[in-house]
């Protein structure tokens, strides 16, 4: 079982303290919701977790599997297991996706001390992959989210994440964009890979469509830089009901006592 710990995170973006002191925990196998409203540092922490190069981590640590990654390449946090889904992919004209699907499942491939994956394997392997996360064919011969819709570039990273099998998936707003037949798609992929794999999910959003679809097993609420409740599914249902400010009073008035 792979665990990732966030210890008492500080962290700074553009000399602005964005982390304060956050706490949070990610174990393989389960579906872990992180909400908070616009500006909270959802993506701040999803980024420092992938080792961003634009942020600063003054304080605390970052631990995957006990090992002290806070310092670490992102591309090494890749390799030892992590993987992040964009809120925003970018586009790579001229790359198509086969390509790169092959490079990534290759360097993983090489960070184990295995072989170079060969065509006949590669192919079978995407096509099972695209099978269980609902991904046409016709994706493999397009540029890398070159014209792509919303939608479509996160049906991509959902094929990514199920060609990969990492063991903590962090999906930051994977939800933003999204009509409702996108999303559909998108959480039955997770769903579908996270079953499969036993992938741990860390899905950031603040919106509760998509937790009504991927049910979280427990729920964080971030509030200006820490995290302030945490809980179970419950926690979705209640923010549905009163929205963020019932919390953020809670948490002033228990400051206060």
């Amino acid at each position: 079982m792979a665990t990732l710990e966030i210890k008492n995170l500080h962290a700074n973006a553009d000399e602005k303290e964005i982390l304060k002191g956050l706490d949070l925990t990610v174990e393989s196998g389960e579906v872990h919701a992180l909400m908070g409203p616009n500006g909270a540092g959802k993506s701040t922490l999803a980024n420092a977790i992938m080792g961003h190069p634009s942020l600063t981590a003054r304080e605390g640590q970052v631990l995957f599997d006990g090992e002290d990654i806070t310092e670490a390449a992102p591309d090494e946090r890749a390799r030892l297991g992590l993987f992040m889904a964009f809120q925003y992919p970018v586009a790579i004209p001229g790359v198509t996706i086969t390509k790169y699907l092959r490079s990534v499942m290759n360097a993983h491939r090489v960070a184990r001390g295995e072989a170079e994956i060969s065509l006949k394997e590669f192919r079978k392997t995407v096509e099972e992959a695209m099978e269980l996360v609902n991904v046409p064919r016709e994706f493999t011969t397009r540029y890398l989210n070159d014209g792509f819709s919303g939608g479509e570039k996160k049906r991509l990273e959902v094929l990514q994440l199920a060609l990969q099998k990492p063991k903590i998936a962090i999906l930051d707003e994977t939800d933003s964009g999204l009509d409702v037949d996108a999303l559909n798609v998108v959480a039955h992929g997770i769903n579908e890979v996270a079953k499969a794999n036993g992938t741990g999910v860390l899905i950031i959003t603040h919106y509760q469509r998509i937790l009504h679809q991927i049910v979280p097993d427990r729920t964080s609420i971030l509030m200006d830089g820490r995290i302030v409740r945490e809980g179970g599914p419950e926690l979705v249902d209640q923010i549905e009901t009163t929205g963020y400010e019932q919390i953020r009073a809670d948490v002033a008035a228990a400051a206060t006592k």
